[in-house]
């Protein structure tokens, strides 16, 4: 899970600042809302993009068979 959302931040990060730099300024917020969106969750332990996902079931997977990997 924790790979797929950096995974997801990396890449709105590269694209908004490809677009802020080839299209318009404007495509910057969007790399200041990732950003934001990161340190917001760091302090209150909540991502919305971690629910999103969830409820996708990407990354649910992975978790699955670590934990068994770890108890075995």
């Amino acid at each position: 899970m924790e790979r797929a959302i950096r995974m997801l931040a990396g890449t709105l990060v590269t694209v908004s600042v490809a677009l802020g730099y080839f299209v318009s300024p404007y495509w910057f917020l969007l790399t200041l809302f990732v950003g934001l969106n990161l340190f917001q969750s760091s302090l209150t332990s909540w991502c919305l993009a971690e629910q999103i996902f969830a409820k996708l079931g990407i990354g649910v997977e992975e978790s699955s068979q670590t934990e068994a990997k770890v108890k075995s």
